[in-house]
């Protein structure tokens, strides 16, 4: 069992990128390869001075007045939440992995925020991308690679609600599905690899013409 444990994490947020626009609310769902839920972390943030909201996003939070509401209430002030998260997070019992679909946007978000107001960030420089996996794995064109082409078995019955704790938890089971699937199919692979020369040996090459 790898001792990586896979940060699914979901950010809610008024604009596209972060400092013109605030991140409104995170959540990370902590989950071990075998889909394991073995900690989870939310917070909802009082917007940075000077950003205002981007009117695509503010107008599409129109459109979505429960989950507006719950990101608005018990907010936190950025550098108390991100402190305590940055701690969270290098608590947790093996290395940490951020997980995310698309992972340039929430990353984006959370890496920004940890360093502003913590000055780092405990998952490195790096960020583990759902549609970038998918896309390896399903042989679609990239930009093809979306939820409702994924195959079923990948889907858990977990709500998709815009609420970041709800949609963390929904993505890390989607995730852990997946990579039950890929290890599958590198098992597969090496089996094969392994029947097709008893020996042990690498089959020669062709000689060239």
């Amino acid at each position: 069992m790898s001792s990586e444990i896979y940060v699914s994490t979901d950010v809610e947020a008024d604009g596209p990128i972060p400092g013109p626009h605030s991140m409104l609310s995170f959540a990370s769902a902590a989950y071990t390869e075998d889909k394991q839920l073995i900690a989870t972390f939310s917070a909802n943030l009082e917007l940075l001075e000077g950003a205002a909201p981007h009117p695509v996003q503010e107008a599409w939070w129109k459109t979505q007045p429960e989950a507006w509401a719950a990101c608005r209430k018990d907010l936190q002030r950025p550098e108390a939440a991100l402190a305590a998260y940055v701690d969270w997070v290098e608590a947790l019992p093996g290395k940490p992995v951020f997980v995310a679909m698309p992972a340039g946007f929430d990353f984006t978000y959370m890496f920004w925020y940890m360093m502003r107001f913590v000055g780092r960030c405990p998952f490195s420089w790096s960020a583990l991308d759902i549609k970038t996996l998918a896309f390896a794995m399903t042989g679609l064109p990239y930009r093809k690679n979306i939820k409702p082409r994924f195959p079923k078995h990948w889907f858990d019955e977990h709500p998709h609600t815009h609420v970041a704790l709800d949609d963390a938890i929904e993505q890390g089971a989607l995730f852990c599905n997946m990579l039950k699937d890929l290890r599958a199919m590198q098992a597969a692979g090496s089996a094969a690899g392994v029947e097709g020369d008893a020996s042990g040996q690498n089959p020669a090459e062709e000689p060239a013409n």
